[in-house]
């Protein structure tokens, strides 16, 4: 992404040299996460999940099960769909 980007019809302005270094801070960051971790946001709480020892992510009933949390990170954040 750079700030040449078309941003026409954005409600928000075009990000900034600082916003731009922080994504891509944060690409590189998840480029180093081992395999067994995963992110899942849920109520607005961004969620460290651990991947069970079976390897499977989701429930059953297709949810997922919160005893696999093995930590938060403070960041505004949403698990909404579009």
């Amino acid at each position: 992404m750079t700030l040449e980007q078309d941003f026409t019809g954005n409600k928000c302005k075009p990000p900034t040299q600082k916003e731009l270094k922080w994504i891509e801070s944060f690409k590189k960051l998840a480029k180093r996460c081992p395999e067994s971790l995963w992110l899942y946001s849920a109520g607005g709480t961004m969620n460290v999940m651990k991947k069970p020892k079976d390897g499977k992510i989701m429930t059953e009933s297709g949810g997922v099960d919160s005893d696999n949390i093995i930590g938060t990170v403070k960041i505004r954040n949403d698990g909404g769909d579009w």
